[in-house]
């Protein structure tokens, strides 16, 4: 990591919006069940959506660029959690009290002052991820803070809102969504942009997503919880990086995120030295009509080019690797629906260009020494028009720096790609549906008991658990709920359970297997049978390798691999017939011969007695 030196010298700033699911029974303003698991309906609804004026009257810039996609968007509803409410064919329902309870709780914990009254609210969407073409929220804490060893970070909102749908398919032209999680209540948690370095937006972010896990209120698992980090440097804008769900990827995405920054300065100064301009698209269809380019030739459409004067070199220049300006601009123009762009920084000869077509090219946009070129082409023209329109928007920003936009996090290769511009202010307005939920005092007193105490929890884990290093990693960890569950309800020394969930699970991901599918219920189950004793630890780790999604696998899995603990008679009988053997030479041969039937300190046990 670099040293605080260099985050000063460029005027890092940064702040965090944390959206957490709650665990309550129903939805937020409807009676059906907060759950993801349900029977398909077969009864899809097919919607297009347009960018409306929000409250100060203009269109959100980030809403119209959804909009101008022109894309279509499938429903697929299901039995016992979805209704009219979900489809905006109803109004909304009364505000799950159980959830406002809960965002109470939240909010206190973080020394967050609660409104009088609620004001629901509508944010615009209109990407398809909510059917109404907005989503409900509510500020429910405001002036927070939140302390990060010696230092406080403020926490200027925090709100409750709609969960939106989960995306099942998605292409140029079509969106397909599940509204079974639409509805689900969230609450979304704001830093101030204060946080020093990328080490501390992720110290930051465990320590809010502890505090909620303590609540035991909210839910687990891949998804249930969100970070979006919003980034800025001295000389540009402000960037939200959306997605970032791998805590541990996060420092080395926002350093790869400023690194990208950084480049598209210097860009900007190598363009405006040379006086950089971007024209207007002009037509090349007719230089391309007998081509034998297989990008262009399988469009078989339009093709549209752009003159970039004194852009030479600076297209290809790196922003992270393997990304380059021109990667940024071809962003822009595949939301079109184009495969991506050609750029005259890159080495033409691989697409097969021949001498005339690139001659007839630099005349057709005038270009000079010291210029570049953008080509991109489609079967449809408005499509066409609209890729190089986009790729010359992009293109334009180069000469401004850094465009402000918000893009998504890629752990796999630790860098950002781009969503969409960044949205404003202009998509919120108010929710006539909705009525405002005045707060009264007893609630707020009801919520102050509930108050979550991290250092006090740590240190009741601790002493819990018995080791220090396993405590701090269940506070963090996403399967502390799971270890709640399972310590509440069967009676098993914590340290057995606080080792197998954190440490063996985590080993079998590794190796591929889907350990995260195992619900609590059936890892209850399991270790039921460790406490009555019918398996070893050994015993536990196998029937997890297999995943069971019940009971029944359980129990079939046990009966299978043949790993029923040996009782002491068993066990009596088994060492009996290495008598005359050391102490060292039967534990090697039973452990070796019945590792997954037998219990190392049960065994050693009856040696002794023997």
């Amino acid at each position: 990591m670099k040293d605080q030196a260099y985050y000063d010298s460029i005027g890092f700033r940064c702040g965090l919006e944390i959206h957490q699911r709650l665990k309550t029974e129903r939805k937020l303003f409807c009676q059906c069940l907060n759950s993801e698991s349900s029977k398909p309906l077969g009864i899809k609804i097919q919607r297009v959506q347009r960018a409306v004026a929000g409250e100060t009257g203009k269109l959100d810039r980030s809403t119209s660029f959804e909009s101008n996609k022109n894309r279509t968007f499938i429903y697929n509803t299901f039995q016992d959690n979805v209704c009219l409410v979900d489809i905006d064919e109803e109004p909304p329902h009364e505000l799950n009290r159980e959830a406002l309870m809960i965002s109470l709780v939240i909010s206190a914990s973080l020394n967050a002052i609660a409104p009088s009254e609620i004001e629901p609210m509508r944010k615009e969407v209109v990407d398809g991820s909510d059917p109404s073409a907005f989503q409900r929220t509510m500020l429910v804490g405001y002036n927070g803070n939140l302390q990060i060893g010696e230092r406080t970070i403020s926490i200027p909102t925090i709100f409750l809102e709609e969960e939106s749908c989960g995306i099942e398919s998605s292409d140029n032209s079509t969106a397909v969504y599940d509204v079974d999680r639409l509805g689900v209540p969230l609450v979304e948690i704001d830093t101030d942009p204060e946080i020093k370095n990328p080490i501390e937006a992720k110290e930051v972010a465990s320590k809010i997503g502890m505090m909620l896990r303590l609540t035991h209120k909210v839910q687990r698992g891949i998804g249930s919880i969100r970070q979006d980090v919003n980034i800025s440097i001295r000389g540009g804008e402000r960037v939200e990086i959306k997605g970032m769900q791998d805590l541990d990827a996060m420092d080395t995405i926002i350093d790869r995120e400023i690194e990208r920054q950084l480049a598209l300065i210097e860009i900007k100064k190598v363009i405006l030295e040379k006086r950089g301009k971007v024209h207007a698209p002009q037509e090349l269809t007719d230089i391309f009509a007998k081509t034998q380019i297989g990008v262009i030739k399988s469009s078989a459409g339009k093709v549209y080019g752009i003159r970039l004067e004194n852009f030479a070199g600076v297209i290809g220049m790196e922003l992270n690797p393997d990304r380059r300006l021109g990667s940024e601009i071809s962003d822009y123009a595949k939301m079109a629906g184009v495969r991506g762009i050609i750029h005259s920084d890159e080495d033409l000869s691989k697409y097969g260009f021949s001498e005339s077509e690139l001659a007839e090219v630099r005349q057709k946009l005038s270009l000079a020494d010291g210029d570049a070129f953008i080509i991109v082409s489609a079967k449809d023209d408005d499509i066409a028009r609209k890729a190089i329109n986009l790729a010359k928007y992009r293109a334009e920003h180069a000469l401004v720096g850094i465009p402000p936009e918000t893009r998504a996090a890629d752990s796999k290769n630790m860098i950002t790609r781009f969503m969409r511009p960044l949205p404003g202010g202009s998509r919120m307005y108010p929710e006539t549906d909705a009525k405002p939920v005045a707060i009264e005092e007893k609630l707020l007193k009801s919520a102050k008991k509930d108050i979550v105490d991290i250092d006090k929890s740590s240190k009741q884990l601790e002493e819990l658990i018995g080791n220090k290093q396993l405590a701090s990693q269940m506070l963090k960890s996403y399967k502390f709920q799971t270890f709640n569950s399972i310590i509440s309800n069967v009676k098993i020394e914590p340290l057995t359970v606080a080792a197998i969930l954190l440490e063996k699970m985590k080993e079998l991901k590794r190796q591929g297997i889907l350990v995260d599918e195992i619900s609590d219920s059936t890892l209850i189950y399991i270790f039921g049978k460790y406490a009555k004793k019918e398996i070893t630890k050994a015993g536990i780790e196998e029937i997890i390798k297999n995943a069971p999604l019940d009971s029944k696998d359980v129990d079939r899995i046990i009966v299978e691999k043949e790993i029923g603990r040996l009782g002491a008679y068993e066990l009596k009988k088994l060492v009996a017939q290495y008598n005359g053997l050391g102490k060292k030479e039967i534990i090697g041969k039973v452990m070796s011969e019945h590792r997954l039937n037998v219990d190392a300190e049960e065994l050693m046990e009856v040696i002794a007695k023997m």
